[in-house]
């Protein structure tokens, strides 16, 4: 019985000790990824993929890191909601229509159909909103400026009921949109998204708009 005693008391000694360890190792790991609240570690935290929430996708490279991180430090749990229901549905075979993520949030939009030619879309941007742009199956064209650093003029001042202002861009570079990889247009980006590209008559595409904090 002794004995006993002993080692109770020896493992309830032990248990602040393993809190302890759980705590340094969980430190060690959030500096070692990095903080999106931490303009030093933005890199990192963003490398770490640990904000994707598990989605088996890829950011694409024009993706502004330090707006992102500014935002999700502001609310994560409005990213946090974007990137659980892309982990937790069958992207594929998810229906065409308007999903609400978190009522005036964040919504996703899932359409399926022919593209429209460049012409038609124009350079826009949003206060309000982010735009997670994803296409599903099939390609598309996304282009991309910068508001602080593109050669533009503005076409269409802001709307605030459609939360868009529109533009015509000297500078803007385009990129190839498939399955695989996302693009986050925030409200720095102008950007011209989803236009038809030869060979691609139809597409399916996931737009989620995620609030501005």
């Amino acid at each position: 019985m002794i004995i006993t005693g002993i080692s109770r008391e020896l493992s309830v000694k032990k248990v602040p000790m393993l809190l302890l360890i759980l705590l340094c190792t969980s430190s060690a790991y959030s500096q070692s990824i990095g903080t999106p609240c931490n303009k030093e570690s933005v890199s990192k935290w963003y490398k770490s993929q640990i904000w994707l929430k598990g989605v088996q996708l890829n950011p694409h490279k024009s993706i502004n890191k330090e707006e992102l991180a500014r935002q999700y430090c502001s609310n994560p749990n409005w990213w946090n909601k974007a990137f659980e229901f892309l982990a937790s549905n069958d992207l594929e075979s998810l229906e065409p229509g308007k999903y609400v993520i978190d009522e005036g949030n964040v919504t996703a939009f899932v359409s399926e159909g022919p593209p429209k030619n460049i012409e038609e879309i124009k350079w826009e941007t949003h206060q309000n909103f982010n735009d997670l742009q994803y296409i599903v199956k099939g390609k598309a064209g996304m282009g991309v400026a910068s508001l602080t650093n593109s050669k533009f003029q503005s076409t269409e001042v802001y709307d605030s009921k459609k939360d868009v202002a529109n533009y015509s861009v000297e500078d803007g570079n385009f990129y190839k949109a498939k399955p695989g990889i996302f693009f986050i247009f925030s409200p720095v980006d102008i950007h011209r998204p989803a236009f038809k590209l030869n060979g691609y008559d139809s597409i399916k595409k996931i737009l989620i708009k995620v609030r501005v904090p």
